[in-house]
C-alpha cells in the first residue's frame, strides 16, 4: 500500500509577511494585486484572521475591502515567496525521491518505501520547516493523494491529519461534496440538483447516473474519488499544455490603439515564457472581456508550429480583428497553446502520438 503526504504551507503568503514584519502578526492580512483594495485585482492569500471575516482566495479585492476594510492589504511580492517556496521543497526532497511540485505552497511526497510511521516522518518536516523557515504547514497522511489531500485540510493551521481506507466512512463522507479535488461550483451546484451534498451521498450515486449526468471519465472519477479511491501517480515530471497572460485593467477601456499594445505587450512576455521552456506554438488566441463581463475569444492555427515574433504578433493581430470592440473592455488575454518541444522532431512527434493512440 501506498504512503502519501500532502504538505500544505499555511496562508503561505500572508504567513511571509507576517514574519518579516512581526508587527502585523494577529492582524488580518490580505495579499493580492498592487496591495490596494480599491483597485481591481484578486485576493491571492488571506491570513486566518482575515479569514474570520469570510475572505477567501480568489475574491476580488474590493469585496475583501467591504468584509473587511481594517485588514492589511499588501501586494504580491512573488519573487520572495517563490524564493522560500524553494527552500521548503528542498527540505522536502530530503524526506522523499519522489515528490510532485503542486504549486508554491503546496507538494506530494511519497514515503512508501521509507520504514518509519508516516506520522514521524510528517512530524519531522513540519520540525524542519519550522526550524528553517518559521513558518508551519499542515500535513495530511494517506494512501493516495485524494485521501491525503482531504487530510491536510482537515486541521488547518499547522495540523497533522492521518486518513486510512478504513477512515472513510466516519471522516470522509460526512464532508461536503465540494472538498473533493475536481468538484467546482458548477458541479457542486449540479450534484445538489441529484440531492447530493455530502461525499457520502455521493458515494451511493450509481456510476451510471454520474456518466449520464457529467460524462464517462469525469462521472467515473467522481464515483471512484466518493469512495476514496485514486490510483493516479505523483507526477514529477510534466510538460505545459500552454502558456498565457493577461491584464485586467484599472479602468474600463474604449479605444483600439490602446488594446493592440497592451496586447503586443503580453504577445512579447508569453514569447519569453514560451522560448524560455524551449517550445514553439500551434495555436495563438486572443479573448476579451467587456465592461459588462460579456467575453469574446478568437483563436489561429499556423500552419507549422512556431515561436517566431514576427508570426505570433501577425496572428494575435488578427484574432484582435475579428473581435468587435464596440464596448468598454475590462480584461484582454493572449494564450499559445498546441505546444511541441524544439528538440522534438516531427518523426519523433508522429511516432509517439501514434504509439499514444495503440
Amino acid at each position: 500500500m501506498r504512503k502519501i503526504l500532502h504538505v500544505d504551507m499555511n496562508a503561505f503568503f500572508a504567513a511571509i509577511e507576517q514574519q518579516r514584519h512581526p508587527e502585523l502578526r494577529g492582524k488580518p492580512v490580505v495579499i493580492g494585486g498592487r496591495g490596494d483594495p480599491t483597485e481591481r485585482g484578486v485576493v491571492s492569500t488571506a491570513s486566518y484572521e482575515a479569514r474570520r471575516f469570510g475572505i477567501r482566495s480568489g475574491m476580488p479585492l474590493r469585496t475583501a475591502y467591504r468584509l473587511c476594510p481594517e485588514a492589511v492589504y499588501l501586494p504580491v511580492d512573488f519573487n520572495t515567496y517563490a524564493a522560500i517556496s524553494q527552500r521548503i521543497k528542498a527540505i522536502l526532497h530530503e524526506f522523499a525521491l519522489t515528490c510532485e511540485d503542486s504549486g508554491l505552497d503546496e507538494a506530494y511526497l511519497d514515503i512508501s518505501q521509507r520504514e518509519q510511521l508516516p506520522e514521524q516522518i510528517a512530524a519531522a518536516i513540519k520540525t524542519r520547516i519550522r526550524a528553517e523557515t518559521g513558518l508551519s504547514c499542515s500535513i495530511g497522511v494517506g494512501p493516495n493523494k485524494l485521501l491525503a489531500k482531504l487530510a491536510s485540510d482537515m486541521a488547518k493551521p499547522n495540523g497533522l491529519t492521518v486518513l486510512a481506507e478504513g477512515d472513510i466512512a466516519d471522516k470522509v463522507w460526512p464532508l461536503p461534496v465540494r472538498k473533493l479535488l475536481g468538484v467546482g461550483p458548477k458541479t457542486e451546484a449540479r450534484l445538489a440538483t441529484l440531492g447530493v451534498t455530502t461525499i457520502g451521498a455521493l458515494a451511493t450515486i450509481p456510476p451510471a447516473t454520474l456518466q449520464q449526468n457529467f460524462g464517462e471519465a469525469h462521472g467515473r472519477y467522481l464515483h471512484e474519488a466518493a469512495q476514496g479511491i485514486d490510483e493516479t501517480p505523483l507526477i514529477t515530471v510534466w510538460e505545459p499544455h500552454s502558456f498565457g497572460r493577461q491584464t485586467t485593467f484599472q479602468k474600463d477601456i474604449i479605444g483600439k490603439r490602446v488594446i493592440a499594445k497592451e496586447l503586443k505587450r503580453l504577445v512579447d512576455t508569453v514569447l519569453v515564457d514560451v522560448r524560455e521552456g524551449g517550445y514553439r506554438a500551434r495555436t495563438v488566441a486572443v479573448r476579451v472581456r467587456f465592461a459588462d463581463f460579456k467575453m469574446l475569444s478568437r483563436q489561429i492555427t499556423l500552419p507549422r508550429p512556431s515561436s517566431a515574433a514576427r508570426v505570433i504578433a501577425r496572428a494575435a493581430r488578427e484574432c484582435l480583428k475579428h473581435i468587435a470592440l464596440v464596448k468598454k473592455v475590462r480584461l484582454i488575454g493572449f494564450r499559445m497553446s498546441g505546444l511541441l518541444p524544439v528538440h522534438r522532431k516531427r518523426g519523433a512527434e508522429s511516432s509517439r502520438v501514434a504509439a499514444s493512440a495503440a
